[in-house]
């Protein structure tokens, strides 16, 4: 792609799930500036004129059309802020594809806090998938700070991924979402941090609608020094039903901290909570070792199928 060398096109692909991002709208931010944008027929991206971000329209009915708004860093001390609006009509079905990638081989940290807004009206099904990467050699820290907040109105649905596997030291990840009538938010989340990372993570949920549904499920790997934080909240507001998963392995001195909080304010409001965090069971150890794997690769298979 044009005005990108060979290292920002590889943390391009590194965050965009596979996908071809020159398929459908997109619009690609480097070093805290829009680079490379394109609209279709049935999506328009738009800059703010008021503040740092985009505006991003899809029209109603919109059927199976890619939008993605990657971001890459590579200059170190950057300290990116933006702000992302996505309105998406009546009873269209799109994949909207996020994320950063951070290159730092510097002393100074750099940072990207990606503030995301959903207005996804009646009937609409969104798919949103967000990766985030960090690489460098360098002592300055890769920062990613992701705020999303969530508007369904009457039967959407939203359906969202998130994963941050490798090279970011910290991260605080906020989710805020309110659901209306027969509206449905899926969020799955992949977490693996080593060394001194840290990463924090925090769900609130309102169930305001009649047969309003969540399941939020986090999937965690902590290891070396790393901690990690996960933080839920639901509030059932109707006949509604809740459900969070929270399960992590955790290696040598890593601590993994799992905080609930459901609280039901209607008698036909059904929320559960499970969390389950605990080291690699040694039978799946001797159970892969016996296969020929050593130690150290039978820990890696296990951890790589827990966070597919």
């Amino acid at each position: 792609m044009e005005q990108m060398n060979e290292q920002e096109k590889r943390l391009l692909e590194n965050i965009s799930d596979g996908h071809d991002i020159e398929k459908g709208a997109y619009n690609i931010r480097k070093n805290g500036q829009a680079i490379q944008r394109k609209n279709s027929e049935n999506i328009t991206i738009e800059t703010k004129k008021d503040t740092s971000g985009i505006n991003i329209y899809i029209r109603e009915n919109t059927k199976f059309e890619f939008v993605h708004i990657p971001v890459i860093l590579t200059k170190s001390g950057l300290k990116d802020i933006v702000y992302n609006d996505f309105y998406i009509g009546k009873n269209a079905n799109v994949i909207i594809v996020a994320g950063c990638g951070i290159h730092n081989d510097h002393h100074e940290d750099s940072e990207h806090d990606g503030i995301h807004r959903f207005f996804i009206e009646e009937g609409a099904h969104v798919r949103y998938i967000e990766k985030h990467y960090g690489e460098g050699i360098g002592n300055g820290k890769r920062i990613l700070n992701p705020v999303t907040e969530v508007y369904l109105k009457n039967g959407a649905i939203l359906d969202m991924e998130t994963s941050q596997i490798k090279g970011v030291d910290s991260t605080v990840r906020l989710t805020k979402a309110e659901l209306e009538n027969e509206a449905s938010l899926t969020v799955t989340e992949k977490i693996m941090t080593h060394g001194n990372q840290i990463a924090k993570t925090q769900f609130e949920v309102k169930l305001n609608g009649k047969k309003s549904s969540t399941h939020v499920k986090s999937r965690s790997v902590a290891t070396e020094n790393s901690m990690q934080e996960f933080i839920s909240k639901v509030y059932g507001n109707s006949e509604c039903f809740g459900h969070v998963e929270c399960d992590a392995i955790i290696k040598d001195k890593a601590r993994v901290i799992s905080t609930p909080e459901i609280i039901a304010n209607d008698i036909d409001a059904n929320l559960i909570h499970e969390a389950a965090i605990g080291k690699i069971a040694g039978e799946q150890l001797v159970k892969l070792m016996t296969l020929g794997l050593t130690e150290k690769e039978a820990e890696e298979e296990i951890i790589n199928g827990f966070l597919k």
